[in-house]
């Protein structure tokens, strides 16, 4: 049971993460910081949060756990500003989709205390955003990535995995830099090619006539284009040289398409697709087994 949770940025990941603690019966107080006065007072009126924190040290003062749920390029800031004000006791994490940056991030700003930071990542999201777009069950038998810092106690890696364990998460463990390599191929360029391709659509000149008979196939490959365009950017940079290092190796995939499609080649052009075909039917299997609600 968590006494007082300190959340920074409460639309989906920390308004869900919030909403999920409350229902769960986690959490005794909730304490709201943002940058938008506007959502701050949305997030309360939904009941996501029970308190807007003002002033640092009294947002603070006695809380057993703060959350950073808000885009990876602020994470410096906020860290420097909780730094003078953590107390021993409180715990921090972040739920940033990069984690290199975040934990050198971590030791800059929290120096000594860095061992109260346990760095994480909720492998769940939509493409909305704001506390309007905070659900209870956004984490049910999603995962949650933790990459803990050797200074980590194992009692505040517990404290961390607890509460996503009370939100429905199941927990996983990396290090920070296994954990960029591996997002940069499955999260980071999927993104950056959502975004590329309605990009490159919208620019066409006959763009209108183009989204007119966009249909189902369209919808579901650029969903994610449709995710906050800051938060994307930040972590787009903030994860640069693995996300280059799997863009260099998609430009090489589309090239061999490519010779394949001009030499007329359907043989080899079939088997490009059989094999992502077998693969993915591999994958979604294992997702719905391991995101199957056990029977009670």
């Amino acid at each position: 049971m968590l006494n007082k949770v300190v959340i920074f940025g409460v639309g989906l990941i920390g308004g869900s993460f919030a909403r999920a603690l409350k229902h769960a019966g986690a959490v005794n107080t909730v304490v709201g910081m943002g940058r938008s006065p506007a959502s701050m007072a949305r997030a309360l009126e939904l009941g996501i949060i029970d308190v807007v924190g003002g002033d640092m040290a009294e947002a603070l003062n006695g809380a057993d756990l703060v959350l950073l749920a808000a885009p990876v390029a602020q994470t410096g800031a906020i860290l420097a500003a909780i730094a003078p004000h953590l107390r021993p006791g409180t715990i921090v994490t972040d739920a940033g989709s990069t984690k290199s940056d975040v934990v050198a991030a971590a030791r800059a700003a929290l120096k000594d205390k860095v061992a109260q930071f346990v760095p994480g990542h909720p492998i769940a999201g939509r493409e909305t955003n704001g506390p309007d777009a905070a659900i209870i069950d956004l984490y049910q038998g999603k995962k949650v990535v933790l990459t803990p810092l050797a200074e980590n106690s194992a009692a505040d890696i517990e404290t961390v995995a607890g509460a996503w364990r009370a939100c429905g998460a199941i927990l996983h463990t990396l290090s920070p830099q296994e954990h960029d390599k591996v997002f940069a191929a499955v999260s980071h360029l999927p993104h950056l090619l959502a975004f590329a391709l309605v990009d490159d659509i919208a620019n066409k000149p006959h763009a209108a006539l183009l989204f007119q008979y966009a249909a189902s196939g369209f919808r579901d490959f650029t969903r994610i284009a449709g995710s906050s365009p800051e938060m994307w950017r930040d972590i787009s940079l903030a994860n640069q040289p693995a996300l280059l290092a799997e863009l260099d190796a998609y430009m090489a995939q589309l090239t061999t398409l490519r010779a394949h499609l001009a030499a007329s080649d359907g043989a080899a052009i079939e088997a490009v697709y059989a094999n992502a075909q077998h693969a993915r039917q591999q994958w979604s299997e294992a997702i719905e087994t391991a995101e199957t609600p056990a029977p009670k």
